[in-house]
């Protein structure tokens, strides 16, 4: 195990939460940041996250605060833990702090899943814009956060650039239960950490629409197609897709009713209220994953036709009905 660091969590939603509690078991000390003032002072006391991790108990001392500058006070390393259409607003806070309190060289793990909609930037552009002198990695693959929470046994990537970065932190952060591996494909990564989610709102619909789970599985393997030809575009490599944060987490992410984005498609499917729905950060990512792929001239149809299911354009039959009338092709293009 590696020597003890100072971290912090910026984000106390579930997935913040359990790395929050995954950090301590690695034997750090770690300090929590929430937006909400009740929300730090229920996590620093009762020892509870009733909002976002009903039912299991967090132990005693995990510190929260909705300090931003105390929870950032000496850090050693950042986990940057809130949804990543927030992260440039959480960026521009760390920014305005950086004299007082987090160590200018602190690495900056992002642990959030998507591309910017307004700009179609990656969690990594963000930041090497926003912080350019922090040395940025990125935390993906198939985890959800009440079973890492539990110590149930998980394992994830760690990438960054700079391959003996990725490896110190992938060794930083591993925790017992929690495995962490290293790449150098952050660019990989990142593209399937992002895409996967709109996947598993086509797969979550088909499955609500009831066309059966032959569909899913064509709708998971033909879009895993589709995430390795744009992490291509980008310069992502193949056998990154091949695991945990590409085909891993598209595979877990698209089988389950606990991951946010398959329920947010399974409801779509079947034609219930998307209103006060938890956050599904495909739903937000899929307007602008379409128009990457438009703009790269890129084969990506059901990529594509999340966007239209969203903007209420196309039905799930007849996307798929679209799906299965295109001309007949060689399975590997």
């Amino acid at each position: 195990m590696s020597k003890m660091r100072r971290i912090a969590v910026l984000g106390a939603g579930a997935w913040g939460t359990a790395l929050g509690l995954t950090m301590q078991r690695a034997g750090h000390a770690v300090t929590l940041w929430a937006r909400d003032p009740q929300l730090a002072h229920e996590i620093s006391t009762l020892n509870t996250n009733t909002r976002y991790l009903p039912g299991i108990e967090l132990g005693p001392g995990l510190p929260a605060t909705s300090d931003f500058a105390e929870a950032l006070d000496e850090a050693d390393c950042v986990l940057a833990v809130t949804p990543a259409q927030t992260l440039r607003e959480v960026l521009a806070a760390i920014q305005s702090v950086m004299g007082s309190a987090v160590k200018p060289d602190a690495a900056l793990v992002l642990c959030a899943k998507g591309i910017e909609r307004d700009t179609g930037r990656l969690m990594s552009e963000i930041a090497a814009e926003m912080l350019p002198k922090n040395p940025t990695a990125a935390l993906s693959g198939p985890s959800f956060a009440a079973e890492v929470a539990r110590g149930l046994p998980t394992a994830v990537t760690v990438a960054a650039k700079d391959a003996a970065l990725a490896a110190r932190l992938a060794e930083t952060l591993s925790a017992p239960h929690f495995r962490c591996y290293s790449t150098d494909d952050l660019i990989g990564v990142e593209i399937g950490g992002a895409l996967k989610n709109v996947l598993a709102i086509a797969a979550g619909a088909t499955d609500g629409a009831g066309l059966g789970a032959s569909a899913v599985a064509a709708i998971i393997t033909r879009g895993f197609v589709e995430l390795r030809r744009i992490a291509r575009s980008f310069g992502g490599r193949d056998e990154t897709l091949m695991g945990l944060s590409g085909l891993g987490d598209l595979v877990l992410t698209c089988s389950s009713a606990q991951s946010r984005n398959y329920a947010y498609g399974l409801a779509l499917g079947r034609g219930e209220s998307l209103d006060n729905r938890p956050l599904a950060e495909g739903a937000l990512t899929a307007n602008i994953a379409a128009r990457i792929v438009a703009d790269r001239g890129l084969y990506a149809p059901i990529i594509r036709s999340v966007t239209d299911l969203l903007e209420g354009r196309l039905t799930v039959e007849a996307a798929m009905r679209t799906l299965l009338s295109r001309p007949l092709k060689h399975e590997e293009t």
